[in-house]
């Protein structure tokens, strides 16, 4: 099929979801996690031809982002179940008020109609924008990169028999077929068909949905996370937050890349963190990649003029010292790509001034980059991270894959 025939029928099932009840949505939610289940070996299967077809030709940290397990499965299928539980945005009343001449004016949330998800190598990410296009009342049309398309290919068709024992029609969920680079042109200019275009991937393909579509887009993912040491910091618990921030899953896009630390207390934290994240690690140690005052502290790697405007998914780390908290506010307002960001303190005003000034999506005091997560907020899962400012924000969840309309209730009244 190909990707216009699958936008054609896209558009013909979001006329066709329209009318369908939140009750039955529901109803075939948890359908479709229990087909995950039941399918389990045949979506493992087509998992591990995937995984041997890509290595070699990515990172092992790449790989852990397209390996699927058992508990894995597992988790896909209990984040369907979650959002399956949330209530619905659809048809919610955001806000009313009476006019002067009586009429009643309602803002209403409302389906975007038809989300396009582009993504790369995570086969999760197929049955977390399917749970949730279907619930916030929206088709979904998910296109993946080659390295994970048999793997979302075997969930789609789970998904998929899920959808159908429910009574509903298949059409709901779709994956392109084509893999070349011109199905993702496609949906950037799907005009009339696609309603709201998220990327989820690296700075190579967000700048390119960015600079090349027509549909509107939402920028999201990338992610060059910082945490801030203060001065009265904790250091057990700053170690902690680092240690977790960075090595607890690399390749994921709230991981930690850039590190701070403040200059009164460096001679004491570095030679800690070079303890924590090098020499005690015997599997997986993280390189630092130092700035000219930190090298004079410990042994590293010299931080390269790219290091701190770089996202490495990798076990690698870029170390720099300031002098103040207002310096590395505006450090971190410099380089960061607008995702997610820490301070490590104990004073209550460096805490404020962080919070009140630093121009990201998700702000942290005294705890780890990595909870920016859809679960981990409540979403149930998510549709991608924004790191823009319109319309969505941060983790998107159903709230976000819904827009509004005004709905005007009147007994006649006429315009004078």
């Amino acid at each position: 099929m190909t990707t216009q025939e699958l936008l054609i029928k896209a558009k013909a099932a979001k006329a066709a979801l329209g009318p369908v009840s939140t009750e039955k949505i529901n109803e075939a939610l948890l359908s479709m996690a229990d087909a995950l289940i039941e399918n389990t070996d045949d979506i493992l299967a087509k998992n591990r031809e995937d995984i041997e077809k890509a290595r070699g030709t990515v990172s092992d940290v790449m790989i852990d982002r397209l390996s699927l397990s058992e508990e894995r499965i597992k988790g896909m299928a209990q984040g369907i179940r979650e959002v399956a539980a949330l209530p619905s945005p659809v048809g919610k009343v955001l806000s009313s008020h009476t006019a002067p001449n009586g009429m009643v004016i309602e803002k209403t949330s409302v389906p975007l109609g038809v989300v396009a998800i582009i993504y790369e190598s995570r086969p999760n990410v197929t049955s977390d924008a399917a749970a949730l296009a279907l619930k916030s009342g929206n088709v979904c049309v998910l296109r993946c990169g080659k390295e994970a398309h048999q793997s979302a290919q075997a969930i789609v068709d789970a998904l998929a028999k899920g959808l159908e024992k429910a009574g509903l029609c298949k059409d709901f969920v779709l994956l392109v077929e084509d893999t070349t680079r011109q199905s993702s042109i496609d949906l950037m200019t799907a005009n009339g068909y696609v309603d709201l275009l998220i990327p989820r991937g690296g700075k190579g393909l967000i700048s390119a949905c960015v600079k090349n579509a027509t549909v509107p887009c939402i920028q999201t993912g990338t992610g060059i996370c910082h945490i801030y040491i203060d001065d009265t910091a904790d250091l057990d618990m700053a170690l902690s937050i680092v240690e977790n921030a960075k090595t607890s899953r690399p390749s994921v896009c709230n991981a930690e890349e850039v590190l701070l630390v403040n200059a009164k207390i460096a001679d004491k934290f570095l030679p800690k963190l070079k303890e924590r994240l090098v020499d005690s690690r015997t599997v997986n140690p993280v390189e630092l990649r130092l700035d000219e005052r930190a090298q004079k502290i410990i042994d590293g790697t010299p931080a390269g003029e790219d290091d701190f405007d770089t996202e490495f998914l990798d076990y690698i780390l870029a170390v720099g010292i300031v002098d103040s908290v207002d310096e590395a506010i505006a450090h971190i307002n410099r380089h960061s790509t607008g995702h997610s960001e820490a301070i490590v303190t104990n004073t209550q005003e460096s805490k404020d001034k962080f919070a009140r000034m630093i121009d990201s999506s998700s702000v942290y005091l005294n705890c780890s980059t990595r909870f920016t997560d859809g679960g981990e907020f409540g979403l149930g899962c998510e549709m991608g991270i924004s790191t823009q400012k319109l319309h969505a924000r941060g983790p998107m969840g159903l709230f976000e894959l819904n827009t509004y309309k005004y709905i005007i209730k009147g007994e006649g009244q006429i315009r004078i």
